[in-house]
């Protein structure tokens, strides 16, 4: 395919616009693969797999970005990290063997699940310091951050969402923190899919320039817009824009 300097540089914007969306709230597919799929004309299976290889600049956008907001939270980084990682190897040789059909009729559950997760009130009680959830919850936490890493690599819509709605749950910190360390750890997941698209499918790099550079610098904007606005505004903007995505891609899907 052949793309012209007006699509290349059309980009740039939704990509910024994307990095800021994703770096504050997890969702920049929401502007990026549609810019993909219109702007440049892509079929969904590329504007996929070349969407997953341009929303790794977010991780380091927003990394750069967060150093505040991660110290003192390094080993929580490093574990989600971790199960992110492997996680989404897993969900990208999947989805190359795999057909995605029958699972994308479960994806807007998942994500009306954890918009529901993001708004539900903590129990009364709770304090600012570090929750413990004890052995058996941090066996379920590991659990279900393994899945959305595979979920990651697998399907990937709104996947930061449902990382910030556990996160929500196993921490007492405020939502800049965890939302620092899911843009970070998504990067991993991110990244995975990336190298395995490279081999297995086809990559637009020359697309991967102007909208990973857009979210390169809209994602380093994203954190600190967190930081100014109140945590249950940023919440319920989270939910509206779930329940919206999740009632899409129930259409969709139905």
């Amino acid at each position: 395919m052949h793309f012209s300097i007006s699509q290349l540089l059309l980009l740039f914007p939704f990509g910024f616009l994307a990095g800021i969306v994703s770096s504050t709230v997890g969702m920049a597919s929401l502007v990026s693969y549609p810019a993909l799929l219109y702007v440049a004309g892509l079929p969904p299976v590329y504007a996929n797999v070349t969407n997953s290889s341009s929303v790794i600049f977010n991780g380091i956008g927003s990394g750069l970005s967060s150093i505040p907001e991660l110290k003192g939270h390094v080993k929580q980084l490093i574990t989600t990290s971790i199960f992110i990682f492997f996680g989404s190897i897993m969900g990208s040789l999947l989805l190359l063997h795999f057909s995605s059909a029958s699972f994308t009729k479960l994806v807007p559950f998942f994500i009306l699940f954890a918009a529901f997760t993001m708004i539900w009130p903590k129990k009364k009680g709770a304090t600012t310091e570090k929750h413990q959830v004890g052995k058996f919850g941090q066996v379920l936490y590991s659990v279900a951050i393994f899945l959305t890493g595979v979920y990651v690599g697998y399907f990937g819509a709104a996947s930061g969402i449902i990382v910030n709605a556990i996160l929500s749950k196993i921490t007492n910190e405020k939502y800049a923190v965890y939302n620092a360390i899911r843009n970070v750890s998504s990067f991993f997941g991110n990244f995975v899919a990336m190298m395995i698209y490279a081999f297995q499918s086809h990559v637009y790099w020359i697309l991967v320039l102007p909208l990973g550079s857009g979210l390169l610098i809209g994602s380093y904007i994203g954190p600190k817009i967190v930081r100014v606005v109140p945590e249950r505004v940023i919440k319920w903007i989270v939910a509206i824009l779930a329940f919206g995505l999740a009632i899409q891609l129930f259409i969709q899907a139905y």
